[in-house]
Parts: structure tokens; sequence; C-alpha cells
């Protein structure tokens, strides 16, 4: 591989869910594609998301009309394509007047650059009903409907009594997004071997013919593409100055999140989110993710991704929201576990309030220049939810480029794990019985698996079951053996590779000092890690996860410590 130069088709830079989304497409039509970031896939903005895929309930204020359509029927795919990663979430909106911000909502859907404050029930009726509308395309969830103060007070106990009402409906949470990056990705190359995926390399220069970059075993590689196209979010800038084609188009906001431990507020919450409006009129929610209870999110203008963290000041924010949104419940700097922190790769915008900055996407296309003798495209702004459909628009235009004709929509194409997934209870049950019955594994160990990967966890079970399915350490139900699957499988370079991203041990606060010390070991085996590579690389995670997500770890010989909350 050292010193080596390919040719591709199409050249993608950055592996955030924008540029999976995309290489998964173009790969199906049976494109030579080579996709890489500087990190690891779905490291950087991708895994600092509120964690939903949503309709944009509130872009109706805005006016994106457009941009809720297409948000509501990617949500409604989603749930079809990838049932083992999108789960339904009702969701509960406190209003606590009836008539307020009629006015607001008007003058910031005509151009006004101030978000709305106090949205009452007809507005909120309003808008829900709107909401239905555009999402019964391909709908698979309720329609929404409106609480008395008496019937949302006993639904959650400990929410204010200064509510009027309440409305409800549905969205979708992404239950791993880091995960869902990752089987793209892998769904890209399994329909197009001759493609590649690959983590940790670094860009060096173009000759603007050849794109050169470091390998992570010091080698380099040179891609001679047709097209490039820049998905390197909140770096597109970085990533076109360094091509020889300097841009602005980002102008990027920063969304921050707490994660709590908090086991009565899960139990108010009741499997709900409540996306409710703090006091400064900005948008927050809350919701059981995994076991915790999520909180977010803030909306900062911000440039600098690496280093962006949660800073005390948001969570003060978030921890008052919370106190006055849920007087009955008791709200603590002592019950976080994580703590990120991303910057949304929003279209530069001077002078509009972040909150009011469009979701909606581009890819603006610089052409052959000079020296350089292919066109680059840069994928600026999008969501989550709409990643799909983002990438079959530039896919279109990028096969229109290079005189392909489509072969294969992804409108119906499962993802990952998603892939024969059991559709109902019976095909469930079958499922269940069916891998039980080959693996040897216990039918609640299948269906934890089954609900942690999708199909793909059969590969995983048989894997178990070849070796002593010992669990980790600590209050988790994870196992070495699945551990070592994911070093193995998964294009695992670093140990934070698999604490953050392969597995959710990090972000729910289940990962303690030696359970990571156990999945060192099992890495260090499965990726021939010597003592000093291992002893590095815990070092290194260890540091990133508390100087930069306020984990905790539990200290041998020590109490857990949370000095750094107070």
């Amino acid at each position: 591989m050292t010193g080596t130069t390919r040719d591709v088709d199409v050249l993608i830079i950055g592996a955030g869910i924008n540029g999976a989304g995309l290489f998964r497409d173009l790969c199906e039509q049976g494109l030579r594609v080579a996709i890489v970031d500087k990190a690891d896939f779905g490291s950087g903005t991708s895994a600092a998301p509120s964690r939903l895929i949503h309709g944009g309930i509130k872009y109706l204020e805005t006016g994106e009309l457009g941009l809720v359509a297409q948000s509501t029927l990617e949500r409604n795919l989603l749930l079809r394509n990838a049932p083992h990663a999108v789960r339904p979430l009702p969701t509960v909106i406190p209003i606590f007047s009836w008539l307020t911000g009629i006015g607001a909502a008007l003058r910031t859907l005509f151009g006004s650059t101030t978000a709305p404050r106090g949205r009452g029930a007809l507005l909120i009726k309003i808008g829900l009903a709107m909401y239905d509308f555009y999402g019964a395309r391909r709908r698979v969830m309720p329609r929404h409907g409106m609480w008395s103060k008496a019937r949302a007070l006993s639904e959650i106990p400990p929410l204010t009594s200064g509510i009027v009402a309440a409305g409800t409906y549905y969205d979708a949470t992404v239950r791993h997004p880091e995960r869902l990056v990752l089987e793209l990705l892998q769904d890209g190359v399994r329909a197009s071997p001759q493609s590649e995926a690959l983590n940790y390399v670094q860009l060096l220069d173009s000759d603007g013919s050849v794109v050169r970059f470091a390998l992570p075993d010091g080698g380099e590689l040179g891609f001679r593409p047709r097209i490039v196209v820049n998905a390197a979010g909140p770096w597109i800038d970085h990533v076109n100055t360094a091509l020889g084609a300097p841009s602005r188009l980002i102008g990027g906001t920063k969304g921050s999140h707490i994660v709590l431990d908090h086991p009565d507020l899960l139990r108010a919450l009741n499997g709900r989110m409540i996306y409710f409006e703090a006091n400064d009129g900005r948008i927050c929610l809350v919701f059981d993710y995994l076991g915790r209870a999520l909180v977010g999110s803030t909306d900062i203008r911000a440039a600098d991704p690496e280093t962006v963290r949660c800073e005390d000041d948001e969570i003060d924010y978030f921890l008052a929201s919370l106190r006055e949104l849920l007087p009955g419940l008791a709200f603590g700097r002592e019950q976080i576990v994580y703590a990120y922190s991303g910057i949304r790769p929003l279209p530069a915008s001077d002078g509009t309030a972040p909150g009011l900055i469009s979701r909606d996407h581009s890819a603006p296309v610089m052409e052959t220049e000079g020296d350089r003798n292919w066109p680059i495209v840069s994928l600026v702004g999008g969501k989550w939810t709409t990643f799909r459909g983002f990438a079959e628009e530039v896919a279109d235009m990028l096969l229109s480029r290079l005189g392909q004709p489509r072969r294969v929509s992804t409108q119906s194409l499962a993802i990952g794990g998603g892939r024969d997934f059991p559709a109902d209870a019976v095909a469930h049950a079958r499922w269940i019985s069916a891998v039980t019955a080959d693996t040897g594994a216990s039918p609640a160990r299948t269906e934890a698996l089954l609900d942690r990967y999708g199909t793909t966890a059969r590969l995983i079970l048989a894997h178990e079951a070849e070796r002593q399915a010992k669990p980790l350490a600590g209050s988790c139900d994870y196992t070495l053996a699945e551990i070592d699957w994911l070093a193995r499988n998964e294009n695992v370079v670093h140990l934070a590779d698999i604490v953050m991203r392969r597995t959710a041990l990090a972000i729910t606060g289940r990962l303690s000092r030696a359970n990571l010390e156990q999945i060192a070991d099992t890495a260090a085996a499965a990726l021939a890690w010597n003592a000093g590579r291992r002893e590095k690389e815990l070092e290194a995670t260890s540091k990133e996860l508390t100087e930069r997500h306020r984990s905790c770890f539990e200290q041998p010989g020590s109490q857990l410590t949370s000095s750094r909350f107070s």
C-alpha cells in the first residue's frame, strides 16, 4: 500500500454521516469510490447530535416547509430501513399559555432574525397538525394529540404546575449514530468491493491530479479521482484550502449535551421525550437514552471543532432549565456521567440568530481550475435525519457528470443490521429461536444483541460461541468475546474507537477503570499491540474521556470521583 496511487471515480474526504451516506449510494451504483477520514469514522460532528431522527417541527417557524417534508419522509424511511438503530420516540411539549407567540411566529416566518418566545397552545396545535400533514408519506407512527393540564401532571408528576396544557406527537431517536455511520460504509464496500473506506489518514497535499494522504503505519497513499467530494463538515474550508481551492462556506454553531444518571427522571419520562422551551426561548430536550437521561442542546456560534467541549456555563444552563421545568426533581452536577459537544457545519450566515440559521443542505461545486483537473463538491449543512436524501441528490448530480445511470434506489434499502430484521412479533420470536439454536446462546442474550446490533448479532453470537463469553467487569452487559469481535471486524485503530463509537460504554457512563483495562487487554490481543502501545492507548483514552467528556473512572482502591463537577 505504501507509496501507491489508485484511480477512483469519486474521492470523498470526511467519513461523517453525509460522507458515509454518499459513499454507500455511489457504491450501490457500481462506482469505484474511496472515502477517507483524518480520525475515526463518525467521530466528529456526527458523534455529537441530539441523537434524534426528527422531522424538524421547529423549522415550520422559519417557513422551511420543504425541509420539514423531506425530514419527515426520511424519518419514516429510517424507521423502516434501520429498525435496529432508529426507534419511535413519543414526545411531549409543555405549553405555558393559550395564545402567545402567534405574532412572533409570523414575523419569523417572514424573515425576522430573532427567535420567537412563548409558543402558546393554539400555535402548538397548528404546528402539530402541519407536522402530521407533512409526515403522511410512508407514515409509521400515530398522529399528534393534546393533553389537558391535569392529564399532563398526572402523566409526568414532577412537571411544573405553570403549564396550561401539553402537546403530544412522535419523532424518533437513533440509538447509536456512530455505528450507523460504520454500517453505511460497510454496506458500501459490500456493494462495491473495489471501493474502500479508510480512517486515520491525514491529507498531505495535492498536485491537481493526485491527492496524497499519510497512513497510520507511516506510509503514503494517493488517489487520482475524477471528482472530489469535500464532506469534512466543520473542517470543509480547511480541506478546500489544502486542496488549493480556498472557500468560506461554513459558519458553524456549537451544540452541547449532558448525560445524567437519574433514575427518578427516567421513571417520570416513562419512555417519552420532553421537548420544551427554556426561559431564554431556546428549544431544549430531555429523554431516556439507553438508560440514561440525555439533555440538550445549546446553539452558540463557534468555529474550532478541534477544541470544542461542553463548558461549565452550558451545564449550568441545562441544570437550571431542568429545575424550572421539573421542580419535583433534584438536579446536580454529580449526576453527570458524560458530556459532549460538536460544531454544526451550517452555511456561513452573518447576522442571523444561531437558532434561525437554515438546517437545509447544499452542494456547491468548484469547477476545475488551473492545475486542478477535478471539480470539488462541498457538502454544506444538512442534518442527521436527511443524510440519505442529501446523498441521493448529490449522487444523481455526480452520476450525471460521470455519464453513469442510477441503477439502485436507496429509498427502501436496509442499512447494516436492519437487513432481514424481523418485522413483527412472530418473525421476531422465530429469529430468536433460530439463532439461539444455531449458536447456543441464551434467548435473553440473543434478544439483547439483536436489540444492539440488529441481525449482525448472529455473527457476534457465533463468535461468542467459539470463545468463553466472559462478561466485562462492572454493571454492563458486554462480553470480552463481543469486544474481540468488534476489534477484529470493525476497522478499530485505537482503544477510544471501541469505548466511544463501537459501543455505548462511554456515553452511558458504564465504563469503569476495571473494564477499560479489560477492553485494552482484549484489543491488544486482537490487534497485536505490544505493552507500550497498550499503555499509550489507555492513557490517551482516559485523558480524552475525563478532559473532554467529563467522564469519571473508578480508580483502584478509591471511590468514584466527581470532583470535576464541583
